[in-house]
């Protein structure tokens, strides 16, 4: 594929932005390290040389006028920033790639406020490139087909009168940009009571929706460098976050290190003052109880707050988790690879995290099997004791 799968550095997810905003502001001279992984046991069908020619297309883009003038009519963009980003460049020396017996190595290195976009960016094209291979197996327009039927079924199961809502999160491991595009004008036109906005910017500015998203992983992992202690870490990130943004962007990222461990850190103080929090590994429901359960017990009434849910999700899930807190507290929704990547065969489970930042290991415990990504054992080892860490999760 000679042209480029990433048309416009919007092409990507609110929260980098979000994220790179305090990152300028706060951390200009942080120096990161990133690294890919794919959790699927499939070789991923792509080469290093499709993936080479992509980001050197990345290097090409640039944001526009209007993108800019659209950007800043966001209310938690800043004016300073907004300038920044209008000579804002990606640097594709910055990614090295390698390829060895089918396995896929991706690792950036530089400026943190600089190489955090590569990685939505670099997820698309690899799920992309990767869709591209089925066509192979029977034409285009059977693989459109088998992702239509399934699209249109999803569609009519959701009832218009559930009272759910639901949010486009599925950028990172979309079938196609087109696809992407598809699914989130078909939510938008067949699911107007339930579809609520997309954490895509291109297409929340070109299809008039509302773009939706605050923090990653990654902005608390950095903070176990950039806080005052690793201990503190997370409330140092929480509360550097409340300062950039005074009160908007409100949810919080609650599995970095464990439900438990984030609950532990989050005070009355940050729990006043942020609006929710979001799930994205771990029992859903487990979950639930201990922030239902967090909000009682500092005598917060939980119907002034919000969870979302955002971990493997499909419409079954999350109808029953719904249904589950409906009247207990605000709950809503992120539907990502279950929409945008449902083509009739497996999508790849792929991610890319930061790993290190300005020498220094940093890492995600998560409060699922599998998802912890750090080559340093011992700083795991450092991590869990300093939380009082139980699981026994697999490094990977």
């Amino acid at each position: 594929m000679d042209s480029p799968i990433i048309p416009t550095l919007l092409d990507t997810d609110l929260y980098k932005y979000t994220m790179q905003q305090s990152m300028v502001h706060r951390y200009s001279d942080a120096w990161a390290r990133m690294e890919f992984h794919c959790r699927s046991d499939q070789p991923l069908a792509l080469s290093k040389k499709q993936l080479k020619r992509q980001c050197e297309f990345l290097g090409e883009l640039r944001l526009g006028s209007e993108e800019l003038e659209w950007l800043s009519t966001l209310p938690f963009i800043a004016d300073d920033f907004i300038e920044y980003l209008e000579g804002f460049r990606l640097d594709p020396h910055a990614v090295a790639i390698e390829q060895t017996s089918g396995q896929l190595s991706l690792v950036i290195e530089g400026l943190w406020s600089e190489i955090t976009h590569f990685e939505i960016f670099l997820l698309a094209i690899v799920s992309e490139l990767h869709g591209h291979s089925f066509y192979g197996q029977g034409t285009q327009d059977d693989v459109i087909n088998q992702g239509q039927r399934r699209l249109d079924e999803k569609l009519s199961q959701l009832p218009g009168d559930s009272g759910m809502t639901l949010v486009d999160f599925g950028t990172r491991r979309r079938f196609s940009r087109d696809w992407h595009y598809h699914v989130v004008e078909s939510l938008k036109h067949r699911l107007p009571d339930n579809f609520v906005g997309t954490s895509n910017l291109n297409l929340a500015r070109t299809l008039g929706l509302k773009p939706v998203g605050t923090m990653a992983h990654e902005w608390l992992q950095s903070h176990q460098v950039l806080g005052q202690s690793l201990r503190t870490s997370q409330k140092d990130a929480l509360k550097v976050w409340l300062d950039e943004y005074q009160g908007q962007l409100g949810i919080a990222l609650t599995d970095t290190i464990s439900m438990s461990a984030f609950l532990k850190d989050f005070d009355v103080e940050l729990t006043s003052a942020y609006q929710g929090m979001r799930h994205d590994s771990g029992d859903p429901f487990v979950w639930g109880e201990l922030a239902l359960d967090h909000y009682r017990r500092l005598g917060i009434d939980p119907r002034s707050k919000s969870l979302v849910f955002s971990d493997k999700l499909n419409f079954d899930k999350a109808l029953a988790i719904y249904q589950w807190f409906a009247g207990k507290i605000n709950v809503s929704f992120g539907i990502g690879t279950y929409l945008t990547n449902d083509m009739g065969f497996n999508a790849p489970n792929i991610v890319l995290k930061l790993t290190e930042l300005n020498g220094a290991p940093v890492a995600k415990l998560s409060d699922s099997p599998g998802k912890t990504l750090c080559r340093d054992k011992d700083y795991i080892e450092r991590l869990k004791k300093t939380f009082g860490y139980q699981s026994d999760y697999e490094y990977s």
